[in-house]
C-alpha cells in the first residue's frame, strides 16, 4: 500500500489456522496495526467490547455461530469496515441479507488479490466514515453550545429582567470583549445564576 500516516485495526476472526496465516500476510504492520485475531464470535465479541476496530474479517462459519449475525451488529454499532467471507454455494443468499447493513460479502474460495481489494476498499470505506464522524461531532458541538447558551439566556431574562435581544446582544459582546466563546460565556452565566 502506498505510505499513509494511519494504520487500520484489525480483528480477525477465523477458526482456520491456514485462513489466518494466509490472510495475515496482506496485513503488515505498515499498514494494519493492531492486527487482533479470534476464533469464535464469542471471543469476537469479548474483543469488541474491549475496544473499537476499523477492520472486521469474518471466516464463515465460526465453532459458535455462523458470523453473519456478528457482521451486521458490528456495522449497526461501529464505524468499523466489515468484510464477510462465505462458501461460494451460500453467498447469495448471505449477500442478500447483510448488504443492507453495509456488510461486504466475499465468496470462497478467493484469491489474495481480491481479499487485497477488498481490504482497500474497507480502508477507503472507513476514512469516509471517519470523515462523517468528525462532521457529526461538529455538529452535536453546535448543538450543545446553542443549548448553553439559550440556558444563559433565560437565565439573564429571569434574573435581570433582560430581554431575549438584550440576553442575545449580552453574550456576544461578553464573548467578543473577553475574547472567549459564546460556549464559555455561558457557561460563566449558569454558574453564576444557577
Amino acid at each position: 500500500m502506498v505510505f499513509q500516516e494511519r494504520t487500520y485495526s484489525v480483528l480477525l476472526v477465523s477458526a482456520s489456522d491456514k485462513f489466518n496465516a494466509t490472510t495475515t500476510t496482506l496485513l503488515p504492520v505498515t499498514d494494519y496495526w493492531p492486527v487482533t485475531t479470534v476464533k469464535s464470535i464469542a471471543e469476537a465479541k469479548r474483543r469488541l467490547l474491549d475496544q473499537p476496530y476499523d477492520i472486521i474479517l469474518i471466516n464463515a462459519p465460526l465453532p459458535d455461530d455462523f458470523g453473519m449475525r456478528l457482521a451486521i451488529d458490528a456495522c449497526n454499532e461501529s464505524g468499523a469496515g466489515v468484510l464477510l467471507l462465505v462458501k461460494s454455494e451460500h453467498y447469495n443468499d448471505i449477500y442478500s441479507k447483510v448488504v443492507g447493513y453495509g456488510v461486504m460479502t466475499l465468496s470462497k474460495p478467493t484469491t489474495l488479490q481480491m481479499v487485497s481489494q477488498s481490504l482497500r476498499v474497507l480502508c477507503a470505506t472507513r476514512e469516509r466514515l471517519r470523515k462523517v464522524e468528525e462532521r457529526q461531532a461538529t455538529v452535536e458541538e453546535k448543538i450543545e453550545e446553542i443549548r448553553l447558551v439559550n440556558r444563559a439566556k433565560w437565565l439573564l431574562i429571569e434574573c435581570l429582567s433582560m430581554s431575549e435581544a438584550e440576553a442575545h446582544r449580552y453574550i456576544e459582546k461578553q464573548s467578543m470583549d473577553l475574547r472567549i466563546s459564546k460556549r464559555e460565556v455561558a457557561q460563566k452565566i449558569i454558574e453564576t445564576y444557577k
